[in-house]
């Protein structure tokens, strides 16, 4: 059973990305583009390109391709730190907002169906096992 669990985990990561990312089609962005939006949203507004690498753990010259891309679908902005006139702080635009309205509801949409006859139990005893797995890879740095 050990031998299978990270197999199962990443199948299950991969078939749920493939799901959304069906479902976000119409919508005109790729996976990569639509999981920086979320780590953008998550992050919280007015991260640094550097911040926001280092959270997405890619490096920099990926994340900048990925976020021009967002900038000339009008989805993010880039604007300048007041505190460092070198610094680019990230910012949805209002058709970011209404992106990340509509994915959000798309993605809880998938998430019950893919959840269906799972109790509020089993998802608390796996999120668990994923947070010790976690703090396992932590401190093997």
């Amino acid at each position: 059973m050990r031998d299978q669990f990270p197999f199962a985990v990443a199948r299950v990561t991969r078939r749920w990305r493939k799901m959304l990312d069906e479902r976000l089609k119409d919508l005109g962005v790729t996976q990569a583009r639509w999981s920086t939006m979320v780590y953008l949203q998550q992050g919280g507004e007015g991260l640094t390109q550097r911040e926001l690498a280092s959270l997405m753990a890619i490096e920099n010259p990926t994340l900048v391709r990925l976020l021009d891309s967002l900038e000339q679908q009008g989805l993010i902005e880039r604007r300048a730190c007041p505190k460092d006139r070198r610094a680019r702080r990230l910012h949805l635009t209002k058709e970011g907002v209404n992106f990340m309205d509509e994915l959000t509801e798309r993605a809880n949409e998938l998430r019950e169906e893919m959840l269906d006859g799972i109790s509020d139990k089993e998802i608390e005893s796996a999120l668990a096992v994923f947070h010790k797995i976690m703090e396992n890879a932590e401190t093997q740095k």
